[in-house]
């Protein structure tokens, strides 16, 4: 009896190491995945905004410059208000088909 109980003793032990062990590289793996998909999402918003400044300026130079070409300077906003209206309802119509594409980048991110 004892023989038996002195050979599942060190089968038990290993067990209990080799779960250790799993677990540990499961944390490992899942934090590599998270700092990888914050990391890239961090430097794309970073990215977005400064081209969103970039945008917010040319735009105003844009309706500044048209206006200026129709005699009131309102004309110019409005008329690059009513390209992005129209930009607006076009993005709306495809937006089903721009959710699926970012979904599966993001699960590829995740997954790769």
């Amino acid at each position: 009896m004892e023989t038996t109980a002195g050979l599942i003793e060190p089968l038990i032990e290993r067990a209990e190491a080799y779960g250790k062990t799993s677990l540990e590289l499961l944390k490992l793996k899942a934090l590599d995945k998270t700092s990888d998909v914050a990391s890239t999402l961090i430097v794309h918003l970073f990215l977005a905004a400064i081209i969103s400044f970039f945008l917010i300026a040319l735009n105003i130079a844009v309706a500044l410059w048209l206006g200026e070409l129709l005699g009131k300077n309102y004309y110019g906003f409005l008329i690059v208000a009513a390209f992005y209206g129209l930009f607006a309802i076009i993005i709306y119509l495809v937006h089903p088909n721009i959710k699926g594409r970012i979904n599966n980048f993001l699960i590829k991110q995740m997954f790769n």
